[in-house]
């Protein structure tokens, strides 16, 4: 999510009342005299009389972000989710430049549910590869006003001008007497100290730590198995469970034939109905999954009313005649010039239908969630998410709750790639609450892979008919695109009337090559399969179709596809200094097929993309082997603007390349009889190790405004590679993912 994010997570939609989420170790950071600048939240009887007045914004209360403690410690409570993607050492790096604090100083939670966090346009996310660019400013502001007010506790404690004084990494000193106070020691002082509006920042010429490639905070607890995920954690008293989902999305249980067999089971504690699945609760999670697994039920069809329906003769093949089929012209996402007119009158037309399928998150750590009912009628949840004001105020509403009655707590993400959002039928969070409630204890509910397989909420499947003419130069001069299908967006957050769907036709509209006529539109269709966000979301196949397209219009025109981008992107001067890189990267740019020094012969494809405000061009070089794609280099130049770690840059860019090279090789989920087939990684096979390239990174600071990091990296890898087998086979593949094709000797 990107320009996109304002318009489907309206501000509006956020519970605005604040929770009350005081942990211990917050309340103890204040009894010590730290300096604590957030932790302290108001009383019932506060929150009713401040009701009536207007929220904060978001992100200028710095009492709700830092606590500084006596031992010079720094505890950051971050408005974003760390998942893997180093989002924790990026705030600890931006703070800390302007606290003048050393990041490795600081330990990162994530923080509770409350507008101070509304950081991404007026709300809370962790996606869109948006957490860092969307809160620069103001986690630097928040760090320089803390390090003025400890300057400030400083100065009356010395007897001197605040302007006397200066910092170094965790104390403030004044060089005319040679004297120093470490943070630490003056935290209560500074604590009483008013925040000020603003404070001067750091000149980027000094910074210590933003653009340095700082070390994670979280490899040593990963590294040794102290890092906590909600599958790790437990509550006092809790008991464990398991579900069995309907295999058909919509179907109800009825029957259970050995209902009283499985409740004599060892552990077993009770038996439960759901919407959509049977559960069983028991003293330890594997006695509960063998137990519901055991479950002898008959489930009962869709009721007339159901919300969420998958036919029984839903299929994957029939959604993509589906698709293929629908009539255009649709709803206009881009319209330059006179494509129709410029079609007609082109020495040469080329039209081809491109599609890739739908795809499983398949992160690592499977959907769970811990549920407490508490003796005052709140609730407690633990759980996996990225977005805790939007589960607070759904879990609310499903439990009967005012939003402020409901504790979301954030524990690290084991891989996510969109996986946590909220998607119809897709989380195990109503699921717990219900069996929590039912019990009278807490609930740990863990969906096993075979139930997270069957209730992801998938990438949409895509499809797009391109019709390009070429002019006598052998110069592209029409492109027109119809995109067909449902995005996330549109599905969770609608559309304007006759407007299109971002999430459908980014990658395709918005490309930056001077092709003088164009239009691209979206053709709505929907998919009855439960779609979500997928990491780069339209990119992730958008990019795809464009860019091999556009091999195909320079191989029609007789042009050599990287010469063509850059004539293409002559007055792009930011685009066309990111091609000329990334060739360079690569040793200088030869299609192929040429012999490489070990006896294989190889070629090599290119593209473009322009995902989440940065811009990327990757060139990746293959063989074959058995009649299967290898994949040998993947070249790729980033440029985000300005970057905050060249190091986790660097690391996602390595990540997305394997996500980007897994999706366009191996993965694709099938649907058969309403069903998806695979219901594990043995039917959904994922990039081995030995199959992942290597992976060359550079980034380019053109100094435009900070784009995303997470994302940018995929969508380049399945167009270069797909490119690249064109040149090697002379087999232009339009249908991903590659392993439906064979490919013989060359």
């Amino acid at each position: 999510m990107d320009g996109y994010t304002q318009a489907f997570f309206p501000a509006a939609e956020l519970p605005q009342d604040q929770p009350v989420n005081l942990s211990r170790r917050g309340m103890l950071g204040a009894a010590l005299g730290a300096l604590v600048l957030g932790v302290a939240l108001p009383s019932r009887a506060a929150r009713a009389q401040q009701a009536a007045a207007p929220a904060a914004t978001p992100g200028s209360r710095v009492l709700a972000f830092l606590e500084i403690r006596a031992d010079g410690s720094v505890l950051l409570k971050s408005p974003f989710i760390e998942g893997g993607q180093g989002i924790d050492t990026a705030m600890a790096q931006i703070v800390g430049e302007e606290l003048d604090a050393d990041p490795a100083r600081f330990v990162v939670e994530c923080a509770p549910p409350g507008p101070d966090y509304a950081l991404v346009n007026g709300m809370r996310i962790t996606g869109g590869s948006f957490s860092t660019r969307s809160s620069y400013p103001v986690m630097r502001q928040l760090g320089a006003k803390a390090r003025h007010m400890l300057i400030q506790a400083a100065a009356t404690r010395l007897g001197v001008p605040a302007e006397s004084l200066a910092t170094e990494p965790g104390r403030v000193i004044h060089a005319a007497s040679g004297r120093t106070l470490d943070y630490g020691a003056l935290a209560a002082e500074a604590a009483a100290l008013p925040v000020p509006d603003s404070a001067p920042l750091r000149a980027e010429k000094d910074f210590r730590y933003i653009g340095k490639p700082v070390a994670r905070l979280d490899v040593r607890a990963k590294s040794t198995g102290k890092a906590t995920y909600t599958i790790d954690l437990t509550a006092e008293g809790m008991l464990q469970a398991a579900v069995q989902h309907a295999p058909r999305l919509g179907c109800e249980p009825g029957a259970i034939a050995n209902e009283t067999a499985v409740r004599d089971m060892p552990g077993v504690h009770s038996i439960h109905r759901l919407p959509g699945a049977v559960a069983v609760v028991a003293d330890r999670w594997w006695r509960a999954r063998r137990a519901v697994e055991a479950l002898e039920v008959t489930w009962n069809g869709p009721a007339a009313d159901a919300r969420n329906v998958l036919a029984a003769d839903f299929s994957s093949q029939g959604m993509r005649a589906a698709l293929a089929a629908a009539p255009g012209p649709g709803n206009a996402a881009e319209t330059e010039g006179d494509a129709a007119a410029a079609l007609r009158s082109a020495a040469r037309t080329i039209e081809a239908t491109y599609d890739a399928p739908y795809l499983a998150h398949g992160q690592l750590e499977p959907p769970s969630t811990i549920a407490r009912w508490n003796a005052d009628g709140t609730l407690d949840l633990w759980l996996p998410n990225q977005a805790p004001e939007m589960y607070q105020s759904v879990a609310a509403k499903l439990a009967g709750l005012a939003p402020e009655q409901v504790r979301i707590h954030s524990p690290l993400l084991g891989g996510f790639f969109g996986r946590h959002f909220l998607y119809d039928a897709a989380s195990p969070f109503p699921q717990a609450i219900q069996l929590a409630k039912a019990v009278g204890r807490p609930v740990k509910l863990i969906w096993s892979r075979e139930e997270e397989f069957l209730r992801d909420g998938f990438r949409p499947m895509g499809l797009a008919r391109f019709r390009a003419g070429i002019g006598a130069d052998g110069l592209p001069i029409a492109l027109d695109v119809e995109a067909m299908g449902e995005g996330p967006a549109g599905r969770y957050f609608g559309t304007q009337p006759g407007a299109a769907d971002p999430t459908v036709v980014e990658g395709i509209s918005g490309k930056p090559y001077a092709i003088p006529n164009r239009r691209v539109a979206h053709v709505p269709v929907k998919h009855p399969a439960v779609i979500g966000f997928w990491r780069s979301v339209g990119h992730s196949m958008n990019d795809y179709f464009y860019e091999t397209f556009f091999d195909e219009m320079a191989e029609a025109g007789g042009q050599d596809p990287y010469a063509l981008r850059l004539r293409l992107l002559a007055e792009k001067p930011r685009h066309k200094a990111l091609l000329e890189a990334v060739g360079e990267l690569s040793g200088g740019w030869k299609r192929g097929p040429y012999d490489a020094a070990d006896g294989t012969r190889r070629a090599r494809g290119v593209a473009m993309a322009s995902p989440f405000g940065s811009e990327v061009a990757t060139i990746a070089e293959v063989s074959l082997k058995d009649g299967e794609v290898v994949v040998h280099d993947v070249w790729v130049a980033i440029d985000p603007g300005s970057i905050v770690n060249p190091a986790i840059i660097a690391a996602q860019v390595n990540s997305a390349v394997a996500l980007g090279l897994s999706s366009a090789l191996l993965e694709e989920v099938v649907y058969e009889g309403g069903v998806p087939q695979a219901r594990n990684f043995d039917g959904y096979p994922i990039l081995p190790p030995g199959r992942m390239p290597r992976v060359h990174v550079r980034i380019v600071e053109s100094g435009a405004p900070m784009g995303g990091v997470g994302e940018p990296g995929l969508p380049g890898v399945p167009p270069a590679v797909v490119n690249a087998v064109a040149a090697l086979t002379g087999q232009r593949i339009r249908s991903l993912p590659l392993s439906k094709a064979r490919f013989g000797a060359v």
